[in-house]
């Protein structure tokens, strides 16, 4: 299959570390770790990782965009870009030693209306993938509503579109209907319009966005407890193991990542959520802004394969 990511506020993620975070204080950092960041563009990281391949489409400016670029080019991800004036983000991580607490800094996007947006959508038209990713946060400059239109956009091209994001954007997204969603808790009650959800109560929620044409398919994200796979035929608990986590940084990318190469792939639905679950996990195995190690993907979804078929009540 081929398949494409979008980007549409990407960034150049920088990370570091310290012993201690003390304020007014000149602090002595490790050395800057820099890698291409945002969310589809961390998708289609994750793919290669796998060694599946797919091409990645956002707006690029600056000095930062070309390092993100040469970043992306010496890992072996294909692009097309939005050549623009200004400087592509750079968001910052930083971890303290001495407690393992990590600090994320988010910077705000590269401005980016409508009309030039719609060119990126250009470019994924000329691709013409069979699956379209759309992850991460809007820039400033789009409406919250402009995910809806890459549902719309991808309906007209025969693509399937998966959605990882949040907030009104995805809940506008979602009201056009879609091949595939990522929520986590939160996400999910919102979607179901509810202050909050028991744990006993998700797969009905997921269920009922489904009924309502919201999407075909919805894995949950429980963190630490794994996700939820949730079809119209059923919904099975995919259990992620218990592990020292070193960062959190692109774990949800890389899981979005794992299911989608194994989408690619042929894979099984549940095959598809042991993947993802896995690759997250695995991703939280390393430090700063680096996502996973495939040998620890493989290792880990042999692991939630063997324990999770001792629960398993559908057959997907």
């Amino acid at each position: 299959m081929n398949i494409v990511t979008l980007t549409l506020n990407p960034a150049l993620d920088k990370s570091t570390s310290i012993d201690r975070l003390v304020p007014e204080q000149k602090l002595r950092c490790t050395a800057t770790q820099f890698d291409a960041g945002g969310g589809g563009i961390n998708v289609s990281k994750g793919i290669r990782k796998l060694g599946g391949t797919s091409t990645a489409v956002f707006p690029v400016a600056g000095n930062n965009g070309r390092r993100l670029l040469d970043i992306l080019s010496t890992a072996g991800v294909e692009t097309q870009t939005l050549e623009m004036t200004g400087e592509t983000r750079e968001n910052l991580s930083v971890t303290e030693i001495s407690t393992g607490l990590q600090y994320r800094f988010t910077m705000p996007g590269l401005e980016l209306d409508e009309a030039q947006a719609d060119k990126c959508l250009d470019l994924v038209r000329q691709l013409r993938p069979d699956i379209l990713i759309a992850s991460g946060s809007l820039p400033p400059g789009l409406p919250v509503t402009y995910y809806e239109k890459v549902a719309t956009f991808s309906k007209s091209i025969n693509a399937k579109f998966v959605l990882d994001t949040s907030g009104a954007a995805l809940q506008a997204a979602a009201d056009e209907g879609l091949y595939l969603l990522k929520p986590n808790l939160a996400e999910l009650s919102a979607l179901a319009g509810v202050p909050e959800l028991e744990i006993n109560q998700v797969d009905d929620a997921a269920l009922d966005i489904i009924h309502q044409g919201k999407c075909d398919v919805v894995v949950v994200s429980l963190g630490a407890q794994g996700a939820l796979l949730v079809t119209r035929d059923g919904f099975e608990h995919i259990p992620a193991p218990t592990i020292k986590k070193r960062s959190t940084v692109g774990a949800g990318d890389s899981m979005v990542a794992g299911m989608i190469w194994a989408l690619g792939e042929g894979k099984s639905l549940r095959e598809m959520a042991q993947i993802g679950v896995a690759c997250g996990t695995a991703a939280t195995l390393n430090p700063g802004t680096e996502l996973f190690k495939p040998e620890d993907v493989w290792r880990l979804q042999q692991w939630i394969n063997n324990f999770g078929a001792r629960y398993r009540i559908t057959d997907f």
